[in-house]
């Protein structure tokens, strides 16, 4: 099964996958669909509020905050990783629980891109909204590094997300039940 979806202008045809016996969501994945991410990275920099960094975090939309960094020309921008690395000299973190996620997850930044994002417009970036939790545990890793939260952008908001007005996003994408038809 899958749900026809336009975004901004753009189809794809998005499976349909179990979350449980009673919820099915389409599966918005960018990778490997470098029409797609050229073309939502330069809707949602048309709408995005002035910022000094984008922020995202980590898997799903990497492909995307990196192409409104490329398109933008910015030379630096801010991946939210899902665990330390050792890499990094020291971390700020916070945990999250998501819709497509079985387990709570870590997300960290370092210490040193802690510094750069102090005082700093930050504009959230993701693929899809849903339950809110990345996105909360990204408004709170932004502001314990002591960013100011410029905006919060998604290519789509899923579900009860679709109501928000604080968040910016180019389609509403509908739960389903199992036979493939929206939830109501």
């Amino acid at each position: 099964m899958t749900y026809e979806m336009d975004i901004a202008g753009l189809k794809r045809d998005l499976p349909l996958c179990k979350v449980s016996d009673d919820l099915y969501i389409g599966a918005f994945v960018m990778f490997g669909d470098v029409e797609l991410t050229v073309h939502c990275a330069t809707e949602l920099l048309e709408r995005a509020p002035e910022y000094d960094y984008l922020i995202a975090p980590e898997a799903k939309a990497i492909p995307l905050l990196y192409e409104m960094a490329r398109q933008s020309g910015a030379n630096k921008y801010f991946l939210a990783r899902k665990g330390a690395k050792n890499y990094m000299r020291g971390t700020f973190e916070v945990n999250v629980k998501s819709i497509t996620t079985e387990e709570v997850q870590r997300l960290v930044i370092d210490t040193a891109d802690a510094e750069l994002i102090k005082g700093k417009r930050m504009l959230i970036v993701d693929d899809v909204i849903s339950t809110g939790e990345s996105l909360r545990a990204m408004e709170e890793l932004v502001t314990k590094a002591g960013g100011i939260i410029a905006g919060k952008m998604a290519v789509l908001a899923e579900g009860d997300a679709q109501e928000r007005n604080d968040i910016i996003t180019l389609a509403p994408l509908p739960l389903f039940n199992p036979d493939g038809t929206v939830k109501e």
